[in-house]
């Protein structure tokens, strides 16, 4: 999990309609309409019109750091073009894989 105040770096970097969504959000959570999302959304973007939005206590973000990353093109007759990189210690290694 990041800092806290990379956090608040990321998301204030964002557009202020993406941080109103953000905390208009409770992401994941069942809710019963459309209608209490947009309404949530304009009532704290009425709040912070003038001044800058808070970060939620519920926000915030993961630095994910892959090993391996595999690419799928799918081709005509089922030949796809495959490609894994694999993470070696300073370069990533590039292997073409049969579809």
């Amino acid at each position: 999990k990041v800092s806290p105040a990379e956090s608040l770096r990321y998301f204030t970097s964002r557009p202020k309609g993406s941080q109103l969504a953000a905390a208009a959000s409770p992401q994941s959570k069942v809710i019963s309409s459309r209608t209490l999302l947009l309404n949530e959304f304009e009532r704290l973007k009425q709040k912070f019109r003038e001044g800058e939005i808070p970060l939620p206590d519920f926000w915030g973000g993961y630095r994910v750091v892959p090993s391996e990353i595999e690419f799928w093109q799918g081709g005509q007759n089922r030949l796809h073009d495959r490609f894994r990189y694999t993470r070696s210690e300073d370069a990533w290694e590039i292997d073409r894989l049969a579809p």
